[in-house]
């Protein structure tokens, strides 16, 4: 098994963040929701254990459905705060576009040390101390006014409200909490859920892949230098209309986000939650480094960016609407029959990922953490 795919099955099925049904009870919450469904019955779409992009429901007595997308962008705080906290911004922004909607408002919660004591931003944040020489000393307050400043140019550029939020100094760990909460109209017939709906259906990426948010590559040695992603606006609004003009034709059976694990994470989900597979060509996503590697156009993070999955016949359609807005945009694979995402560049496999690991390979997963 090569260490690509080690990489990949960690983080879709170890990795809590792909797995939060591990630690969070979600039969509770769907017997609670059970119960709440019969005062609002037919109120909730999309619940916590679809584990889907985000959660769709209707507000009793009005029309049309809200889509909501909660994220969390903690750590990547400490090197990075300004371009941590819009990015966790614009990732639940991403969400909520996934499922067919339009983002409109976003609340907010900052958790922080004291005002004044000092906290280090940099690569050097996590130990405590600087050895690089690149961190900067600040107090926590300074710190703070970057994460807002973050969250308020985000907003602007995607024209989004904040709306409220909330505000803690208690915290005393390095590491500071930024959460941000998404809401918006959904504007397609029927939510956009996440399971790939039949084999044939092209995958189209819109958006520009880089090697930033590199995460999963460096918790898997592949790389030296951990790349947070970093934030891109008005390349995240022109994504976005991109999106929502491929829904206007009515031919999207399914979006994704290309959220954490990027590429590799939302093709394998979405073909395992569908009982299908999938063939992606690395070689035909749009890049913007030179000497981009396939591992690193797999899995990094970069912002900005969304998968679709049409019918074949549809491609020309959709394509021509999402030109009209960029012309970042390129039909990269296709939803197979099989029971494995392959990805391959220039006709070498890259990695394998099977929909169901055996038992062996999970336990030497689980072991390798």
């Amino acid at each position: 098994m090569k260490t690509i795919e080690k990489a990949l099955m960690h983080g879709l099925f170890v990795h809590l963040h792909h797995n939060i049904d591990k630690v969070i009870d979600f039969r509770g919450f769907q017997e609670l929701n059970r119960q709440v469904g019969k005062v609002w019955p037919g109120v909730l779409e999309i619940g916590p254990e679809k584990n889907d992009d985000a959660a769709v429901f209707q507000i009793p007595g009005m029309e049309g459905l809200v889509v909501a997308k909660m994220e969390s962008h903690c750590s990547p705080c400490v090197p990075r705060p300004y371009d941590a906290a819009a990015t966790g911004a614009g990732g639940a922004m991403r969400d909520v576009v996934a499922m067919g909607a339009q983002p409109v408002f976003l609340l907010d919660f900052i958790g922080t040390r004291p005002l004044e004591q000092e906290v280090i931003v940099g690569p050097c944040g996590f130990s405590g101390h600087c050895e690089c020489g690149n961190c900067k000393v600040m107090t926590s307050q300074e710190r703070l006014n970057i994460m807002v400043k973050g969250l308020r140019d985000m907003c602007e550029v995607m024209e989004v409200f904040i709306v409220g939020g909330g505000f803690s100094t208690s915290f005393s760990d390095i590491v500071p909490a930024v959460v941000v909460t998404v809401i918006g109209k959904l504007i397609t017939e029927k939510p956009l859920t996440k399971p790939a709906k039949k084999a044939g259906d092209k995958i189209i990426i819109i958006g520009v892949t880089g090697n930033d948010g590199n995460d999963t590559l460096y918790r898997a040695g592949l790389v030296k230098e951990m790349r947070p992603a970093v934030a891109l606006f008005n390349e995240e609004k022109i994504a976005q209309e991109a999106a929502l003009a491929a829904f206007g034709t009515g031919k999207v059976r399914a979006c994704s986000d290309l959220g954490a694990a990027g590429i590799g994470a939302a093709v394998c989900e979405s073909a395992r939650y569908g009982g299908l597979g999938a063939r992606v060509d690395l070689s035909r996503v749009p890049v913007s480094v030179m000497g981009i590697t396939p591992q690193e156009i797999l899995i990094c993070e970069t912002q900005a960016r969304y998968l679709i999955q049409i019918p074949e016949e549809s491609v020309e359609e959709v394509l021509k609407a999402v030109r009209s807005k960029t012309d970042n945009v390129s039909v990269i694979g296709e939803v197979t029959s099989g029971d494995k995402g392959i990805f391959e560049y220039n006709g070498e496999v890259i990695a394998e990922i099977p929909n169901k690991p055996s038992k062996a390979i999970l336990e030497a997963l689980q072991n390798e953490q």
